[in-house]
C-alpha cells in the first residue's frame, strides 16, 4: 500500500472508531446549524430580526410593517422563529407582543452585521439621515452603540473603570464606584454575561455589551440624556445629556455630532 492511500486509509479508519454517539451528534449541530441560517437568511425574517435588535418587544402588524410583507405573511415568519427558540412571544389581550429570544441570538445578529459591513468593492450608495443617527447612537439589543458606545467605552478604559481586551471585560473597582455613583445597578438578577466587549459594526471598534452595557444604557435613558426614536434604533442626544457626558465621561460633541477626545482626568459626577 502506497503511503498517501496508507494515510487515506488511517483517516477512514480513525473515522469509523468515532463513536456512533459522536457523529449522531455532530450531524444534529450541523443540521441545527442549517436551519437556523435559513431562518435568519430569508430578506424579511432578516428584517423582522433587524427591527427587535432595539431590545424592545413588537406586533406582528409592526413587523410586517418593516418587512413590507402582509400581516399573514408576517404571522407564518413568526412562528417558525418562535419554534426555532430565536424569538419569543408574549399575549396580552388581543395582541402578541415579539422579542428576540436571548442575548446571545443579539450577539449572533450583530456578528452578522460586522461581516456583513466588510464590503468589497465598497457598495456606492448615498447614506441617508436615518443611518448617520444610526452610526451615531443605537441601541445594540439593550446596549449602546455607535459611535456614542464607543466613546462611552473608551472614556471608562481611559478612566481606568473599565479593563477590556479582546477576550472580555472586566470592572475595576473604581470603576463600580464610579457606576454605582453614576446610578447603574449592576447587581445581577440573572446569569446572563457581566461585562464583554462587543464589535461596533458601523465604528469596527468595541462598545460594552452585558449587563454593564445594559445598565448603561438604562441609566442614560432615565437621566433623559438619551431618548429613543419612534420606528427607529437610533437614540438622540438630548441637550443635557450633551452637558451630562462631557461632565462626567469627559466627551465632548461638536455642533456636527462628531466626538471629540479631551483629556481624561478623574471627574466628579454631577448627575
Amino acid at each position: 500500500m502506497s503511503r498517501a492511500n496508507s494515510s487515506v486509509h488511517a483517516k477512514l479508519f480513525s473515522i469509523d472508531m468515532l463513536p456512533v454517539s459522536a457523529i449522531g451528534l455532530r450531524m444534529v449541530a450541523a443540521a441545527n446549524l442549517v436551519e437556523v441560517a435559513a431562518l435568519v437568511g430569508d430578506t424579511a425574517r432578516a428584517t423582522m430580526l433587524n427591527a427587535l435588535m432595539g431590545g424592545q418587544s413588537l406586533t406582528a402588524t409592526e413587523l410586517a410593517y418593516c418587512a413590507n410583507v402582509s400581516r399573514a405573511t408576517a404571522s407564518g415568519h413568526l412562528s417558525k422563529l418562535v419554534s426555532a427558540r430565536l424569538l419569543t412571544v408574549t399575549r396580552n389581550r388581543r395582541f402578541s407582543y415579539y422579542r428576540i429570544a436571548s442575548p446571545l441570538l443579539a450577539t449572533m445578529l450583530e456578528s452578522l452585521k460586522v461581516v456583513a459591513a466588510i464590503e468589497v468593492p465598497p457598495r456606492r450608495q448615498p447614506r441617508s439621515a436615518n443611518d448617520d443617527a444610526l452610526r451615531f447612537a443605537r441601541s445594540c439589543y439593550d446596549h449602546l452603540a455607535g459611535q456614542l458606545g464607543v466613546a462611552v467605552t473608551d472614556a471608562l478604559v481611559a478612566m481606568g473603570h473599565i479593563v477590556l481586551t479582546d477576550e472580555g471585560g472586566e470592572v475595576t473597582s473604581s470603576g463600580g464606584r464610579f457606576l454605582s455613583a453614576f446610578g447603574a445597578d449592576l447587581r445581577s438578577r440573572t446569569r446572563r454575561i457581566f461585562c464583554q466587549p462587543c464589535l461596533d459594526w458601523s465604528e469596527r471598534r468595541y462598545h460594552l455589551k452585558g449587563l454593564v452595557g445594559a445598565r448603561i444604557l438604562d441609566r442614560l435613558l432615565e437621566l433623559g440624556w438619551l431618548k429613543r426614536v419612534l420606528d427607529s434604533r437610533a437614540l438622540q442626544l438630548t441637550p443635557s445629556g450633551r452637558t451630562g457626558l462631557s461632565e462626567n465621561f469627559q466627551i465632548e460633541i461638536n455642533d456636527e455630532g462628531v466626538l471629540s477626545g479631551r483629556i481624561y482626568d478623574a471627574p466628579h459626577l454631577t448627575v
